[in-house]
């Protein structure tokens, strides 16, 4: 194979280009004399900062229904200038197009939300009336479900972006974003409770992900691929984790069966006790903002993560 090449596509953000850097370390690793070519490609989502997230699809505006940070990237794997695309995972729709499969995901990374502000505080702690920036509509349901006193403030752009909201001559109380993202850039420091950029320091205080639901997906690295290219698909299978991938096997076809994309206020965890695939989920309304959140825990053999979606998605439907 020491003739082998692939072109892996990624998202042009210091993130993507990190994750895409560790997906090309691991692929070495398995195939040295593997040449290795990286190729950027703007997004919707990144080509338009100025929209909200909802603005996507509506309008003159109008955009795509989901995928927006993916959509380039596959429509780059369809013409042949890239022969995979790597993802955080929990941009990808559930609802994968049958020409694409995703041959491999990394070894998971932290799950949980991170509460980051100026002065030390937890969510508890926070002032009355905090403003709170974020760009998931999970993160801001679950918050005001939580702390109903809060503002939630939508914001855009990359981590440090979105980090730096908390500083400045008008800052926001707090910000929230993945942990995982942290962690990977560098940013978070070993006892997770400080984050340093640019000369400054803030404060991070962890939310468990049993009290603070995360994204289905959330953690992950995903690489997409071309379904039928089997040269890529044996390429890509040493770095496939198991474990991750039973686990968002569970999450991804729970929010399929719903209908959810991936801006759906709905959380999922999902954890391995037992010899058995335990998932919790909380599903807010999309019509009704004053509604409680329907909840369920359900577990099933590991071998078997779409019954487990199964099972907790009709009892979620039966509820709503």
């Amino acid at each position: 194979m020491s003739d082998e090449r692939i072109t892996l596509g990624t998202r042009g953000s210091e993130l993507a280009l990190t994750q895409t850097e560790m997906v090309t370390r691991l692929l070495q690793e398995w195939h040295p004399h593997l040449k290795i070519e990286r190729k950027i490609i703007a997004t919707a989502g990144d080509k338009r900062p100025d929209l909200r997230f909802a603005d996507f699809t509506k309008g003159d505006n109008a955009v795509f229904d989901k995928g927006i940070f993916i959509k380039e990237l596959e429509v780059a794997l369809e013409g042949g200038e890239i022969d995979a695309a790597v993802h955080s995972l929990k941009d990808v729709p559930s609802d994968l197009a049958p020409s694409f499969v995703l041959p491999a995901i990394l070894a998971r990374a932290a799950v949980e939300d991170v509460l980051v502000t100026r002065e030390p505080h937890t969510l508890d702690s926070l002032p009355k009336g905090a403003r709170v920036g974020t760009s998931s509509v999970r993160r801001a349901r679950q918050l005001k479900w939580l702390r109903p006193d809060v503002e939630i403030v939508e914001i855009r752009g990359n981590v440090g972006t979105r980090v730096k909201k908390v500083l400045g001559d008008q800052p926001l109380d707090a910000v929230m974003l993945a942990a995982a993202g942290l962690v990977r850039l560098g940013m978070l420091n070993a006892a997770l409770s400080r984050i340093h950029i640019e000369g400054h320091t803030v404060y991070a205080s962890v939310l468990e992900s049993e009290q603070f639901l995360p994204a289905a997906g959330q953690g992950a690295i995903a690489i997409e691929a071309r379904a039928g290219d089997g040269r890529v698909a044996e390429l890509l299978s040493g770095i496939n984790h198991a474990e991750t991938q039973t686990r968002v096997t569970a999450e991804r076809e729970f929010l399929r069966l719903l209908g959810a994309g991936c801006q759906t206020p709905v959380g999922a965890r999902t954890w391995i006790a037992d010899g058995r695939l335990h998932m919790a989920v909380r599903v807010f309304s999309e019509q009704d903002l004053a509604a409680p959140p329907v909840e369920f825990t359900h577990h099933e053999s590991i071998s078997n993560p779409e019954a487990l979606a199964a099972e907790l998605a009709g009892r979620v439907t039966a509820r709503t």
